[in-house]
């Protein structure tokens, strides 16, 4: 049978069995296998990839490998720019929304909190995800291989952390999205975007010791869930601080306060 070499850079080697990272390695070659089926098949899902060289060319996930190919396969380039090379996916999609699946709720709820939209389900099959993210535009985030292999997700993450503080921070990093943090701009609940209230509008869904003690206010139009600055939006405005000093994201105002309202 055909075979062709493989070599991995980087994180992508976290897939792979510990005898074949960081090193060339030949596998068998299927007749008419592309780079797309053997990069997944070896257990890399393609949405982890940026870019791949076949003999030093530039290629897609589309060209058929053929005996003797030699394959070095890369993740995102954090310090280099490959724009002028062929990408293997589409454009970069216009907004940034994501869908996070049934096992990162905790993940959804705190992009939710930097103002990212963030879809989330937990009754979702994959399937569902799958058209979800093609008629939305929103790049999957998942710690299922299988998931992000599907042939329909061309923009995914796989989510390496365990806790969803570490995975906001990776998926922040991943996506370079420091500059984009919008805090307490999106509900926690529902994801609808905030917008402020007055206090009269919202007075009865509020208990008298806020209604007594804060004068300004927020609101989703979705669900109808009404934030203050009390103690819990100090609890979340930490998460905040520490997300930007860990992603070196600029400070929303002089004071270096991120302000809700």
């Amino acid at each position: 049978m055909d075979r062709v070499t493989f070599r991995f850079y980087e994180e992508l080697n976290d897939f792979l069995p510990p005898a074949r990272r960081k090193v060339e390695f030949s596998v068998p070659l299927p007749r008419g296998a592309t780079v797309k089926h053997m990069v997944e098949t070896l257990g890399v899902p393609h949405t982890e990839v940026e870019l791949i060289l076949v003999n030093g060319e530039s290629v897609g996930f589309g060209r058929v490998l053929r005996d003797g190919d030699r394959v070095a396969v890369y993740p995102r380039f954090e310090a280099l720019d490959v724009t002028p090379l062929l990408r293997l996916r589409p454009a970069p999609l216009r907004a940034t929304r994501f869908l996070a699946d049934a096992h990162l709720g905790g993940l959804a709820r705190l992009l939710r909190l930097v103002g990212f939209d963030t879809a989330f389900c937990s009754r979702l099959a994959d399937a569902d995800i799958e058209r979800l993210a093609a008629a939305e535009g929103r790049i999957v985030l998942s710690r299922d291989r299988a998931l992000l292999q599907r042939r329909g997700i061309t923009h995914g993450v796989f989510v390496r952390g365990e806790r969803p503080r570490e995975q906001l921070r990776q998926v922040v990093e991943r996506l370079d999205l420091a500059r984009s943090l919008q805090p307490f701009s999106r509900c926690l609940k529902c994801n609808s975007p905030l917008g402020p209230v007055a206090p009269d509008a919202v007075a009865a869904r509020l208990p008298p010791a806020v209604r007594a003690a804060h004068e300004r206010f927020v609101a989703c139009p979705g669900c109808g869930r009404v934030y203050w600055e009390g103690s819990h939006w100090q609890r979340m405005q930490a998460t905040v601080r520490a997300l930007r000093a860990a992603v070196g994201a600029p400070a929303e105002n002089e004071d270096g306060e991120p302000r809700p309202f």
